[in-house]
């Protein structure tokens, strides 16, 4: 039971601010550090690890290079948005990218903060613990699916969703991203610094 990554969870910031405008206008006002403090949970899949509940993810093939990819762990949970915004990163639509020919692409999951996406973030992490996708997951972004406190059962249960994977971010909700698409001029400062750290990441890990 010792070696259970789901155990010991990790600490995830889930308040949100209390004036997503406000973060807004102090993002072009900050320096977004692109440095990525140690891993919070399991850095690769581990030993003896059951096969996850629920509906397996899809995987598809993506050959080539190692890249870096945004997967949606359900229909909604913004990877396309998170793929825009990053440099060079990919929407996986949903989908393990499979590079095959002894590569790995770079994955960050993608999931809404409500039961239904926490739940398919844990089904992901479970798969990629136990081995499964042939990939280097960094980390998960839990994505506000409604602005305030998540209610403490949602807390508990993306805490025990962090403790499976290596690093977990949080994207606030974003108003002005219900009116108008996303962009660097609406893109709190949370999300700047997930982009950096995931960007440097994926370098690191390319070179």
């Amino acid at each position: 039971m010792d070696d259970n990554p789901w155990l010991s969870a990790a600490p995830v910031p889930l308040e949100q601010p209390s004036t997503v405008a406000a973060e807004v206008d102090a993002a072009h006002e900050l320096d977004v550090s692109s440095q990525v403090g140690p891993p919070s949970g399991p850095q690769a899949p581990q030993p003896f690890v059951p096969a996850a509940p629920g509906p397996a993810l899809p995987r598809h093939n993506a050959s080539g290079p190692p890249a870096l990819w945004w997967m949606g762990v359900h229909g909604g949970a913004g990877e396309s948005t998170l793929a825009a915004l990053s440099d060079g990163g990919r929407a996986a639509g949903g989908a393990w990218p499979i590079a095959g020919s002894g590569h790995q692409h770079a994955v960050v999951l993608v999931a809404r903060t409500h039961h239904h996406g926490l739940e398919r973030a844990r089904q992901a992490a479970i798969e990629w613990a136990g081995g499964q996708p042939d990939v280097r997951l960094l980390g998960l972004a839990l994505v506000a699916d409604a602005p305030g406190r998540l209610p403490k059962p949602l807390r508990d249960l993306a805490a025990l969703v962090a403790g499976g994977v290596p690093r977990v971010w949080h994207v606030p909700w974003v108003e002005a991203w219900r009116m108008e698409p996303a962009g660097p001029h609406n893109t709190p400062h949370a999300v700047r610094r997930l982009l950096a750290q995931t960007t440097a990441l994926f370098s690191s890990s390319a070179s």
